[in-house]
């Protein structure tokens, strides 16, 4: 395996990146309807809940529709992401861009994957449920899969983790008056 050293500028760099792209989803997908959006938002890595959320309250829609759409968004492709991920993950290390991209995450996961190492389902929990920046669905697949937490018990920690996710960044996101 090669060495790899990180060059990630931060998280607050990451926060740039979700804007932009928030930005970007909303500019040339926003004929489809504010609906579409906010699951497309929701959908997309480094965005998941914590972009589709703001992005609902951004775009006015409820908040109640804002919630259901974001969770079956941010929730949809776990399942697929733990059963593919290691598969798919080896023929695509072959590709120069993916392979940084792997290991960026694969840095940050073993720097903040400790609670899951040693929790299992319940560190999943955890690892998403905290909105900040690499600890989302798509992170906590990567750290069930490094982890060997069995797919039933990581897809529930995850799930569970999203909803709790959604709520901290929906109560910031909407005013509560």
């Amino acid at each position: 395996m090669e060495e790899y050293t990180s060059d990630c500028k931060g998280d607050e760099s990451l926060d740039e990146v979700r804007e932009t792209i928030q930005d970007f989803v909303i500019e040339h997908f926003g004929f489809l309807g504010p609906h579409v959006v906010i699951l497309i938002i929701s959908i997309l890595p480094v965005m998941e809940v914590r972009g589709g959320i703001p992005a609902g309250a951004l775009l006015e829609v409820s908040f109640i529709s804002t919630m259901l759409i974001s969770l079956a968004g941010n929730i949809a492709p776990v399942l697929p992401m733990l059963l593919l991920f290691q598969p798919m993950s080896r023929l695509l290390r072959k590709i120069k861009l993916y392979n940084k991209f792997y290991y960026w995450i694969y840095d940050r996961v073993m720097q903040k994957g400790t609670k899951v190492k040693k929790y299992g389902g319940y560190g999943l929990v955890l690892f998403t449920a905290v909105p900040v920046p690499s600890t989302g669905a798509y992170s906590a697949c990567l750290a069930a899969i490094i982890f060997a937490v069995p797919v039933r018990t990581a897809f529930l920690g995850i799930s569970v983790g999203v909803v709790i996710a959604g709520l901290i960044v929906g109560v910031v996101s909407y005013p509560l008056f």
